[in-house]
């Protein structure tokens, strides 16, 4: 493995820590004063801005008017397709049914890659999406409060939807993205999306009950708004830069893990044989897909063949 992939790992192990972090943090918000909607708002209005002031401290790239129309379609995919629908539901289902929806993003994501990309659907990364995917839902499901009845089939829909949304940008957008460094896309998306998003906005900030929203709240939508926007996104892209678009979609299966993880710090759960299992399913999951075969590595083996043969 190359020093590129290891940093692709590394980064996206990061962000989807951070991710495994806000589900819980961002439910709390939006259970206390924060509407999901007004959320979204915050995330794309906020990430437009971080990034832009960003952008003014790293070198500019130019992004003829073509791109420009690829960023747009690619933040309608990445920001507000899955953001909108991911946020939304997550304020109307529970934590629990939003995880257990993210474990079908590396299934989906295998089958727009294999169809678009024409990346192969090798053994490999059939079994490694299926042990990831059992290990993660080990650790669900074992979180599950008894008696807890917060699920809602428009929210879980929704959710499913915002897995969809992200598998069709890792793959139809790989190449522009590869095209210019992380700070030039993320400015150009954000920006699609708060003008997107800033005209539902009046409204939707008017009603919020500024005044009555405890602190904590606010710092609890800061830490979705820079940590799980900002950081994890620019985190995300450098990733998408140095990994295929399964490989990345298969962290989504950490995030339960972080959720495990930090139960067990703060006293709400045990760590025991079960969980440890999972979590190893879940490591050697991701590991088989990395040794699936891409698309480019397979042509290269064709062609070493044929001139063998000759």
């Amino acid at each position: 493995m190359g020093e590129k992939s290891w940093k692709g790992h590394l980064f996206m192990l990061i962000a989807c820590t951070i991710w495994g972090l806000m589900s819980p943090i961002g439910k709390d918000a939006m259970m206390n004063g924060i509407s999901g909607f007004s959320m979204v708002i915050f995330r794309s209005t906020g990430g437009a801005l971080f990034f832009w002031i960003t952008s003014l401290f790293t070198k500019k790239e130019h992004v003829p008017s073509k791109d420009l129309l690829l960023f747009f379609f690619a933040a309608l995919l990445s920001v507000i397709f899955n953001q909108c629908c991911f946020t939304i539901g997550l304020s109307l289902t529970s934590p629990i049914d939003a995880s257990i929806v993210t474990t079908t993003s590396p299934i989906i994501t295998m089958i727009v890659a294999a169809i678009y990309l024409k990346e192969p659907i090798t053994g490999k990364k059939v079994m490694g999406i299926f042990l990831g995917a059992l290990g993660a839902l080990i650790l669900i499901i074992g979180s599950t409060v008894v008696g807890k009845k917060d699920s809602d089939l428009t929210g879980d829909l929704l959710c499913l939807l915002a897995q969809f949304s992200f598998a069709f940008y890792l793959t139809l957008f790989k190449n522009l993205i590869c095209k210019y460094n992380v700070v030039t896309c993320m400015k150009w998306m954000f920006m699609y999306a708060a003008i997107c998003m800033i005209p539902f906005s009046y409204n939707e900030w008017g009603s919020l009950n500024w005044s009555a929203i405890p602190a904590r709240v606010w710092l609890d939508t800061f830490f979705v708004v820079f940590g799980g926007t900002y950081i994890a996104y620019i985190l995300m892209m450098s990733a998408q830069k140095m990994l295929r678009p399964t490989l990345i979609s298969m962290y989504n299966y950490v995030q339960p893990i972080v959720a495990t993880v930090v139960s067990v710090m703060v006293g709400l759960g045990t760590f025991g044989w079960t969980k440890a299992i999972a979590i190893l399913l879940v490591f050697y999951g991701v590991w088989l897909v990395t040794q699936s075969k891409s698309r480019a590595q397979l042509e290269k083996e064709n062609q070493d063949k044929s001139l063998v043969k000759e």
